[in-house]
């Protein structure tokens, strides 16, 4: 199984560099997709992100199979001006609170960010045999939930 890169570590370096490379090629694209375009803002050639670096898939595999309760998210606050970074409640009907008072201009910086406060928030072991439980017998639709 792969581990998340350990705080400070030259990979995890890595794929902080690799993910904000993507985002600001991705400037100029309506929506956010984790992948290097070889003209800013010109999706028909698209190369590396998380195509091409294996690392950085599997981490972003693993943070979209967490489950929604804590998930972080980025909330457009004004129509294509604004965004903020909330967390869900994963309540059903209980709107997302604001984690801080940052606000964003561009969409993929909130991106970008939100990574960085999730890569964070993820244990190195994150994604591990040991973290596997079968929720399908709890009646839980995430079995990725311990």
């Amino acid at each position: 199984m792969y581990r998340i890169p350990p705080k400070g570590s030259k990979e995890r370096e890595r794929l902080i560099a690799e993910h904000k490379a993507c985002t600001e090629s991705m400037y100029g694209v309506a929506g956010f997709s984790s992948l290097l375009c070889a003209t800013q803002g010109d999706v028909t050639e698209v190369s590396g992100g998380m195509h091409g670096d294996i690392e950085l898939n599997r981490v972003l595999l693993r943070m979209r199979a967490q489950e929604a309760k804590g998930k972080l998210v980025s909330i457009c606050t004004k129509i294509d001006e604004e965004w903020r970074i909330a967390r869900l409640s994963g309540v059903r009907g209980v709107p997302p609170k604001f984690v801080d008072d940052r606000v964003f201009t561009e969409e993929n910086e909130v991106q970008h960010a939100i990574f960085l406060m999730r890569l964070d928030e993820m244990s190195e072991t994150d994604g591990q045999p040991e973290d596997f439980n079968e929720g399908w017998k709890r009646r839980s639709d995430n079995w990725t939930v311990t």
